[in-house]
């Protein structure tokens, strides 16, 4: 427990008659709390000193990275189209598998760890590991560490951290080896400035294991942490669609005719030609170059709203920003949210519907025992997902492997065709060619449960009084694709704002990532997700608080817990804005102080023992080095913490000799 004084409360006379010190903790000294706001233009010299900016878009289901050289920033690279990729699925992106020897060593990554996988002999495949979707174990993990695990498709466990890093590393690899084919040389890691983009509503751990990931990975090291920045996805997405212009974008509540096609047409129609003029107009050289920098179109003006909704594989993300003339700033007028609503959820449905068809037993025992034949079912069952639409009228067929139809006869003695049957389950039948039928409405009965949580979320959300007057709503993300999702919105939402997906929508988050690498100070405003604080002491005061919290220390009335608070959850916070604390060592010889940081959902937070407080993190000041030969009776160290940012940050000096203090915030490893 440290200490903190109220202004104009008396100081105690000597500097040891706090009792933090005989507590043996921190004390705090009496400094009022302030805000202070920086330029922040004075970091915008430094970046200068990296010739491109690399964005990595480390999806749920799929990946991929951009990139554009700092000197021509208007021209965005979207990387190379990916060898082996689905039929009828754009393969802009790669699937975010990855594939490890019997020895655990990295072997292949994306469609080539998908085909290596698929054409290994059964019992062969056994001993090689296999992971897929694993980056929703960072959001659904309560208590993540360095040391969490995951699950191979073989049921065999790896530690998360190694799987993110080998995943990383290959993207570095691919990365800098077009850079070089490019440039004609060897093009050097330490010219490039790396993004990697994780969900706006990840929590602090997550955001520093993926941190701590491409530290692994050789993508930066921590000496030079400024090097990889952290962005969140759909503030990316934010600053891609700002600029925008109305020919790259097809809007859903469109009366009039845009970009030459009414409103009549159906949305799917205007799509696929949309993407067709693209094409056609597109420099189709190896590089997909695409010039981003428009107007930002001439109807938004100062003071307009909007809300981006990112629907990808794992997370639906939603944040609402406010746009700033004359630079075109980004305003975050309320925090982030959203949930674990993306389209896995889809795949998840129709997983419990063959639970219900063939029994869970046999499914789960079918998993482990033929874990390829059960990648390729996911895989058929993708392609037809892809093609489900609200108006559409034929059966979609899924090819079931061999190994299923064969290995649930010895299983359960009688055939496929039997299940079904017996199951009734409605709308599923079973085709002499060994498929399954689904009726449309099937299909569109596994996307139900993932489209009602996205738009409760967005009632809810439009329910906020900041949130009343948005204009636009964007839809990106890989999930925003589905016909059946663009439906959704637009019955829910086309009559208070207008509802515009851009037509690379699977890219935008990339693009933007990008965009943010080279100017991150375009976004001004944030909110903070939580309440922070730590706790103190304070005078205690009869009346006020309660008699369990007093501490009598030397006839002087203490009270303890008491949460002294950095910053208040959906609080604004502009970048570069810094929350000041001074700490003193408890004892003058004390090396590292280590504070408890605790945080809450809730705003009106008093003491750190209120219910819904948890502690979070560690604030760790290393004051090796920083002393000189006499060492003051009692030492101030300044502490600086930035919370304006995509991640926390912390700076601290000795105000006795004004150096500067090495510090860490860590909400990893506490």
């Amino acid at each position: 427990v440290a200490q903190r004084e109220r202004p104009g409360e008396t100081a105690p006379t000597s500097a040891y008659s706090s009792p933090a010190r005989s507590l043996g903790d921190t004390g705090i000294t009496p400094l009022s709390p302030s805000h202070i706001v920086n330029d922040t233009d004075s970091n915008v010299s430094e970046q200068q000193a990296f010739l491109v900016v690399v964005a990595i878009d480390f999806g749920t289901t799929s990946s991929g990275y951009a990139y554009s050289f700092t000197k021509e920033p208007e021209c965005i690279h979207v990387m190379r189209r990916w060898e082996g990729g689905d039929p009828g699925v754009s393969n802009q992106k790669t699937p975010t598998t990855i594939l490890l020897t019997p020895e655990r060593k990295f072997h292949s990554f994306g469609y080539a760890a998908r085909d290596f996988y698929h054409d290994l002999d059964p019992n062969e495949a056994k001993q090689w590991l296999y992971l897929e979707k694993f980056k929703m174990k960072l959001h659904t993990t309560g208590d993540l560490t360095m040391d969490t695990d995951l699950t191979a498709a073989n049921g065999k466990k790896v530690k998360a951290l190694e799987i993110f890093a080998y995943a990383l590393q290959y993207f570095k690899e691919q990365a800098l080896k077009e850079l070089s084919d490019q440039a004609g040389s060897e093009f050097e890691n330490s010219d490039v400035r790396w993004v990697i983009t994780v969900p706006a509503i990840w929590k602090q751990p997550a955001k520093q294991f993926m941190r701590q990931a491409a530290y692994q990975a050789g993508l930066v090291s921590p000496e030079n942490s400024e090097q990889l920045i952290i962005a969140l996805e759909p503030e990316a997405a934010s600053i891609y669609c700002r600029k925008l212009r109305l020919h790259q974008m097809i809007e859903l509540s469109s009366k009039a005719a845009v970009n030459g096609y009414s409103g009549s047409d159906t949305v799917g129609a205007g799509f696929t030609q949309a993407k067709e003029h693209l094409r056609r107009n597109r420099q189709s050289r190896t590089f997909l170059v695409e010039n981003v920098i428009g107007e930002v179109w001439s109807e938004l003006e100062e003071g307009d709203k909007y809300v981006v909704v990112d629907s990808g594989g794992g997370t639906v993300d939603l944040t609402v920003h406010q746009i700033r003339l004359p630079e075109g700033h980004l305003k975050e007028l309320y925090k982030a949210t959203g949930g674990p609503y993306g389209s896995l959820g889809v795949d998840y449905e129709f997983e419990k519907l063959l639970y219900k068809i063939f029994g869970e037993d046999f499914i789960e025992q079918f998993k482990i025992k033929r874990p390829a034949a059960w990648v390729d079912l996911m895989i058929a069952f993708e392609s037809r997902k892809r093609a489900a639409a609200p108006d559409r009228t034929n059966p979609l067929n899924i090819t079931l492997p061999f190994s299923f139809i064969d290995y649930y006869k010895k299983f359960r003695g009688h055939s496929v065709e039997h299940a079904l049957r017996k199951s009734n389950v409605d709308f599923v039948k079973w085709s002499s060619q060994g498929m399954l039928r689904m009726s449309p409405d099937a299909m569109n009965a596994l996307f139900k449960p993932t489209i009602d949580s996205i738009i409760e979320h967005l009632r809810d959300l439009f329910q906020k009084p900041e949130v009343s007057t948005v204009k636009f709503l964007f839809l990106v993300g890989g999930f925003a694709e589905a016909p059946l999702l663009q439906q959704a919105v637009q019955a829910a939402f086309g009559d208070q704002c207008r509802i515009i997906i851009p037509q690379d929508v699977g890219l935008t988050i990339l693009k933007g990532a990008v965009l943010f690498g080279l100017d991150p100070t375009v976004i001004k405003v944030r909110r903070s997700p939580l309440t922070y604080g730590v706790g103190v002491l304070n005078r205690y005061v009869e009346g006020k608080h309660p008699p369990e919290k007093l501490l009598v220390k030397d006839g002087t009335r203490w009270c303890t817990d008491v949460f002294d608070k950095f910053i208040s959850a959906d609080q604004s916070v502009a970048l570069g804005e810094l929350v000041k604390r001074s700490y003193t060592p408890a004892k003058p010889s004390q090396l590292v102080i280590v504070i408890n940081i605790y945080s809450s959902e809730h705003d009106n937070v008093s003491f750190i023992t209120d219910p819904g407080v948890k502690k979070c993190g560690t604030l760790r000041l290393d004051l090796t080095g920083t002393s000189g030969t006499a060492v003051p009776a009692r030492r101030e160290i300044q502490t600086l913490m930035q919370f304006g940012d995509t991640e926390i940050k912390a700076t601290a000096i000795d105000i006795a000799t004004s150096k500067s203090v090495k510090v860490g915030i860590d909400f990893l490893n506490y």
